[in-house]
């Protein structure tokens, strides 16, 4: 199987397609019409020496995964606004100019409090309750494996629980929809619907499987962090994150390329979980998807030279 290079976000009726520095943003209208919205994002450093180092890459790809997810979801929600007349019209009082400084603001606002959030609920706060084991426990090892499990337990229960939401149900699809796209191109397929239904929803460079390998890295590597004051062990903790983050990276990365036993024994875990945060797409989504792919990436040349 050739590696296509591809990658996609589901976002509200829609679908984000990346390749290389291009990006597409196709959504589907109230109407029915199908919009397609194609950029260009250079990403935070533009040096392609720089960008291919191992684990930095990784780091990269992840604040710009955020930042662009947040965005794309911004475009997709501006086409489903409760009132669109009086957001139009406040849009025309301000020019271009200072509506876009305060679009980019508040991304960055949105994006940095996500992300805060996120450490707080995800790492901080399974530190804090794996400290009630102390009374129990001895072994930091075996504190750090509660406190990984801990983690895990938060994050299964924060996604099954988000999945009984309709609107984050059809996000789910849209991401079906995605992972969907890029199967059949790089399993050789002609894109079009019919090929894309029967492709897989699962996809082993799916965000989710990594996330589930940050989780179960930061066993390991926390494991090492021996100190005596809690206070460093936070922050020794939040020091390591971007490095947890560019190993997950790398084994994602691997995973799309190699077909190899082990790689798809340890991928196995990452796509189980992809049950939960993905869902059989309709046909009108999967042209979504569809539409998001043609704006990047020229698949009939693809498979041409497979």
């Amino acid at each position: 199987m050739k590696y296509s290079g591809i990658g996609g976000q589901a976002v509200l009726e829609g679908v984000m397609m990346k390749n290389k520095e291009k990006y597409a943003v196709a959504v589907r209208k109230p109407d029915g019409e199908i919009t397609v919205d194609t950029k260009e994002y250079y990403g935070l450093i533009k040096n392609k020496t720089l960008r291919n180092i191992p684990i930095l890459r990784g780091v990269l790809s992840f604040v710009e995964s955020l930042t662009l997810g947040i965005s794309t979801l911004t475009y997709s929600a501006s086409f489903f606004e409760e009132d669109e007349e009086d957001t139009k019209a406040k849009k025309k009082e301000l020019s271009k100019e200072v509506a876009a400084k305060k679009e980019k603001a508040e991304m960055g606002i949105t994006v940095a409090f996500s992300f805060v959030l996120a450490i707080g609920i995800f790492m901080i706060l399974p530190y804090y309750l794996s400290l009630i084991f102390q009374k129990f426990i001895t072994s930091h090892v075996a504190l750090a494996l509660i406190e990984g499990i801990i983690r895990m337990m938060i994050f299964l229960a924060y996604i099954a629980s988000i999945s009984l939401m309709k609107d984050i149900q059809r996000v789910f699809m849209y991401h079906g929809a995605e992972h969907k796209c890029i199967n059949c191109i790089e399993h050789g397929m002609e894109l079009n619907v019919e090929n894309v239904r029967k492709s897989s929803r699962l996809h082993k460079r799916c965000g989710t499987s990594f996330l589930l390998f940050v989780m179960i890295i930061s066993i390991i590597f926390f494991a090492f962090i021996d100190v005596k004051s809690r206070i460093l062990k936070v922050v020794l903790r939040l020091l390591l994150i971007p490095v947890i983050a560019g190993v997950s990276y790398e084994f994602i990365r691997l995973a799309g390329k190699s077909d190899n036993p082990v790689v798809n024994f340890l991928s196995k875990p990452g796509l189980w979980l992809q049950r939960l945060t993905t869902r059989e797409p309709d046909d009108s989504m999967i042209e979504v998807g569809i539409a998001s792919v043609e704006a990047v990436f020229d698949w009939k040349k693809y498979l041409s030279e497979m």
